[in-house]
Protein backbone atom coordinates (compact mmCIF):
# COMPACT_ATOMS: atom_id res chain seq x y z
CA UNK A 1 0.00 0.00 0.00
CA UNK A 2 1.70 3.53 -1.07
CA UNK A 3 0.08 5.26 1.42
CA UNK A 4 -0.23 5.77 5.02
CA UNK A 5 -3.29 4.57 6.76
CA UNK A 6 -4.68 6.01 9.91
CA UNK A 7 -6.61 3.64 11.49
CA UNK A 8 -8.95 6.49 13.49
CA UNK A 9 -9.71 7.18 10.30
CA UNK A 10 -10.03 3.57 8.85
CA UNK A 11 -12.79 2.79 10.98
CA UNK A 12 -14.92 5.95 10.91
CA UNK A 13 -16.81 7.47 8.48
CA UNK A 14 -17.47 10.56 10.35
CA UNK A 15 -13.66 11.05 10.71
CA UNK A 16 -13.00 10.95 7.24
CA UNK A 17 -15.31 13.51 5.99
CA UNK A 18 -14.70 15.79 8.64
CA UNK A 19 -11.10 15.62 7.28
CA UNK A 20 -12.25 16.02 3.73
CA UNK A 21 -14.15 19.02 4.66
CA UNK A 22 -11.47 20.59 6.16
CA UNK A 23 -9.21 19.94 3.94
CA UNK A 24 -11.88 21.82 1.28
CA UNK A 25 -12.37 24.85 3.52
CA UNK A 26 -8.58 25.29 3.83
CA UNK A 27 -7.74 25.22 0.57
CA UNK A 28 -6.36 28.67 -0.11
CA UNK A 29 -7.58 29.39 -4.29
CA UNK A 30 -9.91 29.05 -6.52
CA UNK A 31 -10.53 25.41 -7.57
CA UNK A 32 -10.57 23.96 -10.57
CA UNK A 33 -13.80 24.65 -12.44
CA UNK A 34 -15.78 24.13 -16.10
CA UNK A 35 -14.88 27.24 -18.62
CA UNK A 36 -17.74 26.36 -20.23
CA UNK A 37 -21.12 25.18 -20.33
CA UNK A 38 -21.86 25.57 -16.36
CA UNK A 39 -25.69 25.17 -16.89
CA UNK A 40 -24.58 21.39 -18.10
CA UNK A 41 -23.89 20.57 -14.64
CA UNK A 42 -27.80 21.46 -13.40
CA UNK A 43 -29.01 19.63 -16.41
CA UNK A 44 -26.66 16.53 -15.72
CA UNK A 45 -28.35 14.28 -13.45
CA UNK A 46 -31.32 14.30 -15.51
CA UNK A 47 -29.31 13.10 -18.34
CA UNK A 48 -27.12 11.01 -16.26
CA UNK A 49 -30.80 9.15 -14.67
CA UNK A 50 -32.58 9.11 -18.45
CA UNK A 51 -29.54 6.96 -19.83
CA UNK A 52 -29.37 4.74 -16.69
CA UNK A 53 -32.80 3.93 -17.02
CA UNK A 54 -32.27 2.81 -20.85
CA UNK A 55 -29.04 1.20 -19.96
CA UNK A 56 -30.55 -1.36 -17.36
CA UNK A 57 -32.41 -2.53 -19.46
CA UNK A 58 -29.71 -4.41 -21.54
CA UNK A 59 -27.31 -4.19 -18.21
CA UNK A 60 -30.06 -6.45 -16.13
CA UNK A 61 -29.38 -10.12 -18.12
CA UNK A 62 -25.46 -9.24 -18.24
CA UNK A 63 -25.15 -8.73 -14.37
CA UNK A 64 -27.60 -11.69 -13.54
CA UNK A 65 -25.09 -14.01 -15.52
CA UNK A 66 -22.21 -12.48 -14.55
CA UNK A 67 -23.54 -12.90 -11.09
CA UNK A 68 -24.30 -16.33 -11.15
CA UNK A 69 -20.97 -17.48 -12.58
CA UNK A 70 -18.96 -15.60 -9.34
CA UNK A 71 -21.50 -17.42 -7.08
CA UNK A 72 -20.78 -20.60 -8.98
CA UNK A 73 -16.96 -20.05 -8.73
CA UNK A 74 -16.06 -18.50 -5.74
CA UNK A 75 -17.08 -18.76 -1.98
CA UNK A 76 -18.85 -15.45 -0.56
CA UNK A 77 -21.70 -12.97 -2.34
CA UNK A 78 -22.09 -12.28 -5.90
CA UNK A 79 -22.25 -8.57 -5.69
CA UNK A 80 -19.59 -6.14 -3.22
CA UNK A 81 -20.23 -2.94 -1.31
CA UNK A 82 -17.99 -0.61 -0.80
CA UNK A 83 -17.97 2.91 0.67
CA UNK A 84 -16.59 6.25 -1.63
CA UNK A 85 -16.31 9.60 -1.24
CA UNK A 86 -18.80 11.35 -3.44
CA UNK A 87 -18.88 15.14 -4.46
CA UNK A 88 -18.84 17.72 -1.94
CA UNK A 89 -17.01 14.42 0.20
CA UNK A 90 -20.47 12.86 0.77
CA UNK A 91 -19.74 8.97 1.39
CA UNK A 92 -22.12 6.51 -0.15
CA UNK A 93 -21.93 3.09 -0.94
CA UNK A 94 -21.05 1.10 -4.63
CA UNK A 95 -22.39 -1.48 -6.01
CA UNK A 96 -20.14 -3.85 -8.13
CA UNK A 97 -20.09 -7.80 -8.97
CA UNK A 98 -17.10 -9.07 -6.64
CA UNK A 99 -13.76 -9.92 -8.58
CA UNK A 100 -12.12 -10.85 -5.78
CA UNK A 101 -11.86 -13.52 -3.19
CA UNK A 102 -14.58 -13.00 -0.79
CA UNK A 103 -13.44 -10.82 2.79
CA UNK A 104 -9.66 -10.35 0.67
CA UNK A 105 -8.52 -7.30 3.14
CA UNK A 106 -9.45 -9.30 6.19
CA UNK A 107 -5.93 -10.01 6.82
CA UNK A 108 -4.11 -6.86 4.85
CA UNK A 109 -6.26 -3.90 5.52
CA UNK A 110 -7.57 -1.27 3.11
CA UNK A 111 -5.12 -1.12 -0.34
CA UNK A 112 -4.83 -0.52 -3.87
CA UNK A 113 -5.42 -3.78 -6.44
CA UNK A 114 -1.93 -4.36 -8.38
CA UNK A 115 -1.11 -6.34 -11.60
CA UNK A 116 -1.45 -9.95 -11.57
CA UNK A 117 -3.24 -9.48 -7.78
CA UNK A 118 -3.22 -12.66 -6.66
CA UNK A 119 -6.60 -11.40 -4.69
CA UNK A 120 -8.78 -11.51 -7.98
CA UNK A 121 -10.34 -14.98 -9.28
CA UNK A 122 -10.56 -16.24 -12.82
CA UNK A 123 -13.78 -15.11 -12.87
CA UNK A 124 -12.90 -11.51 -11.70
CA UNK A 125 -10.26 -10.95 -13.82
CA UNK A 126 -12.49 -11.22 -17.05
CA UNK A 127 -15.08 -9.49 -15.40
CA UNK A 128 -12.32 -6.47 -14.61
CA UNK A 129 -11.05 -6.40 -18.38
CA UNK A 130 -14.74 -6.27 -19.62
CA UNK A 131 -15.90 -4.11 -17.15
CA UNK A 132 -19.16 -6.35 -16.68
CA UNK A 133 -18.37 -5.64 -12.79
CA UNK A 134 -18.98 -2.18 -12.84
CA UNK A 135 -22.96 -2.35 -14.34
CA UNK A 136 -24.56 -3.20 -10.80
CA UNK A 137 -22.93 1.06 -10.57
CA UNK A 138 -26.03 2.08 -12.69
CA UNK A 139 -27.80 1.46 -9.33
CA UNK A 140 -25.72 4.18 -7.97
CA UNK A 141 -26.32 6.40 -11.13
CA UNK A 142 -30.29 6.14 -10.49
CA UNK A 143 -29.69 7.62 -7.06
CA UNK A 144 -28.07 10.47 -7.85
CA UNK A 145 -24.86 9.52 -5.75
CA UNK A 146 -22.90 8.72 -9.35
CA UNK A 147 -22.54 10.20 -12.87
CA UNK A 148 -21.99 8.10 -15.89
CA UNK A 149 -18.67 9.91 -16.65
CA UNK A 150 -16.86 11.75 -13.81
CA UNK A 151 -13.52 11.27 -11.51
CA UNK A 152 -13.31 7.72 -10.75
CA UNK A 153 -14.87 7.32 -7.02
CA UNK A 154 -11.94 7.10 -4.10
CA UNK A 155 -12.09 4.98 -1.08
CA UNK A 156 -12.23 7.36 1.97
CA UNK A 157 -9.72 5.19 4.09
CA UNK A 158 -7.06 6.83 1.62
CA UNK A 159 -8.19 10.49 0.72
CA UNK A 160 -6.93 12.41 3.99
CA UNK A 161 -3.17 10.85 2.96
CA UNK A 162 -3.92 11.59 -0.54
CA UNK A 163 -4.88 15.25 -0.09
CA UNK A 164 -1.63 15.54 2.25
CA UNK A 165 0.63 14.27 -0.55
CA UNK A 166 -1.16 15.92 -3.18
CA UNK A 167 -2.37 19.24 -2.05
CA UNK A 168 -5.89 20.47 -4.39
CA UNK A 169 -6.72 16.59 -4.52
CA UNK A 170 -9.92 17.16 -3.28
CA UNK A 171 -10.75 19.89 -6.06
CA UNK A 172 -12.04 16.19 -7.98
CA UNK A 173 -14.94 16.18 -5.73
CA UNK A 174 -16.35 19.16 -7.03
CA UNK A 175 -18.81 16.66 -9.40
CA UNK A 176 -20.23 13.91 -8.55
CA UNK A 177 -17.50 10.67 -9.46
CA UNK A 178 -18.64 8.72 -12.58
CA UNK A 179 -19.27 5.04 -14.01
CA UNK A 180 -16.50 5.90 -16.42
CA UNK A 181 -14.32 9.25 -17.46
CA UNK A 182 -11.04 10.38 -19.10
CA UNK A 183 -9.35 8.87 -16.87
CA UNK A 184 -10.38 5.52 -16.71
CA UNK A 185 -10.56 4.80 -20.68
CA UNK A 186 -7.03 5.56 -20.68
CA UNK A 187 -4.79 4.80 -17.59
CA UNK A 188 -4.67 1.56 -15.53
CA UNK A 189 -5.71 1.62 -11.76
CA UNK A 190 -3.61 3.43 -9.11
CA UNK A 191 -0.74 1.68 -8.42
CA UNK A 192 1.49 4.70 -6.48
CA UNK A 193 1.21 7.78 -5.64
CA UNK A 194 2.28 9.52 -8.88
CA UNK A 195 -0.53 7.57 -10.75
CA UNK A 196 -2.45 9.10 -8.38
CA UNK A 197 -0.74 12.73 -9.79
CA UNK A 198 -1.77 11.19 -13.66
CA UNK A 199 -4.67 10.42 -12.59
CA UNK A 200 -5.87 13.91 -10.86
CA UNK A 201 -4.49 15.57 -14.00
CA UNK A 202 -7.22 14.03 -16.33
CA UNK A 203 -10.20 14.38 -13.38
CA UNK A 204 -9.16 18.09 -13.12
CA UNK A 205 -9.06 18.32 -16.84
CA UNK A 206 -12.25 17.12 -17.15
CA UNK A 207 -13.75 19.14 -14.95
CA UNK A 208 -12.53 22.27 -16.51
CA UNK A 209 -13.73 21.05 -19.70
CA UNK A 210 -16.99 19.53 -18.81
CA UNK A 211 -19.13 19.26 -21.73
CA UNK A 212 -22.16 17.29 -22.95
CA UNK A 213 -19.62 16.94 -26.20
CA UNK A 214 -16.99 15.74 -24.12
CA UNK A 215 -19.07 13.33 -22.30
CA UNK A 216 -20.74 12.35 -25.41
CA UNK A 217 -17.16 11.35 -27.01
CA UNK A 218 -16.35 9.77 -23.41
CA UNK A 219 -19.20 7.27 -24.09
CA UNK A 220 -18.51 6.16 -27.46
CA UNK A 221 -14.81 5.82 -26.09
CA UNK A 222 -15.94 3.57 -23.12
CA UNK A 223 -17.79 1.41 -25.75
CA UNK A 224 -14.78 0.70 -27.40
CA UNK A 225 -12.68 0.31 -24.67
CA UNK A 226 -15.02 -2.74 -23.62
CA UNK A 227 -14.49 -3.74 -27.09
CA UNK A 228 -10.83 -3.72 -27.22
CA UNK A 229 -10.36 -1.09 -29.02
CA UNK A 230 -7.13 0.61 -27.90
CA UNK A 231 -7.54 4.42 -26.79
CA UNK A 232 -4.82 5.50 -28.72
CA UNK A 233 -6.88 4.62 -31.83
CA UNK A 234 -10.41 5.72 -29.92
CA UNK A 235 -8.90 8.88 -28.72
CA UNK A 236 -7.82 10.07 -32.34
CA UNK A 237 -11.20 9.06 -33.66
CA UNK A 238 -12.87 11.05 -31.57
CA UNK A 239 -10.49 13.80 -30.43
CA UNK A 240 -10.01 13.04 -27.12
CA UNK A 241 -6.47 14.21 -25.62
CA UNK A 242 -3.66 11.18 -24.32
CA UNK A 243 -2.18 11.85 -21.50
CA UNK A 244 0.05 14.23 -22.48
CA UNK A 245 -2.01 16.76 -23.94
CA UNK A 246 -4.08 16.59 -20.34
CA UNK A 247 -0.82 17.27 -18.60
CA UNK A 248 0.65 19.75 -20.59
CA UNK A 249 -3.03 21.56 -20.71
CA UNK A 250 -2.95 21.25 -16.45
CA UNK A 251 0.14 22.44 -16.11
CA UNK A 252 -0.59 25.27 -14.82
CA UNK A 253 -2.37 23.29 -11.57
CA UNK A 254 0.18 20.24 -11.30
CA UNK A 255 2.83 22.53 -11.12
CA UNK A 256 1.89 24.01 -7.48
CA UNK A 257 1.48 20.25 -6.21
CA UNK A 258 4.95 18.60 -5.25
CA UNK A 259 6.04 15.46 -6.99
CA UNK A 260 4.96 12.46 -4.97
CA UNK A 261 7.79 10.77 -2.94
CA UNK A 262 8.83 7.49 -3.87
CA UNK A 263 7.51 4.49 -1.60
CA UNK A 264 7.35 1.03 -1.72
CA UNK A 265 4.10 -1.06 -2.26
CA UNK A 266 3.23 -3.19 -0.09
Amino acid sequence: MPTKINPRLASNSSAIRNEIQSAIHSFCREPVRPLRHRWYLSCKYVADFVLALLLAVPAAPLIFVAALLVKLTSRGPAFYTQTRVGEDGRLFTIWKIRSMIHNCESLTGPRWSMPGDPRVTRVGAFLRASHLDELPQLLNVLRGQMSLIGPRPERPEFVPELERELPGYWQRLTVRPGVTGLAQVQLPPDSDLTSVRRKLAHDLYYIRHLSPWLDLRLLICTVFHVLGLPFGIAGKLLGIPDGTAVEEAMSDVLGEMPVPRTRRSA
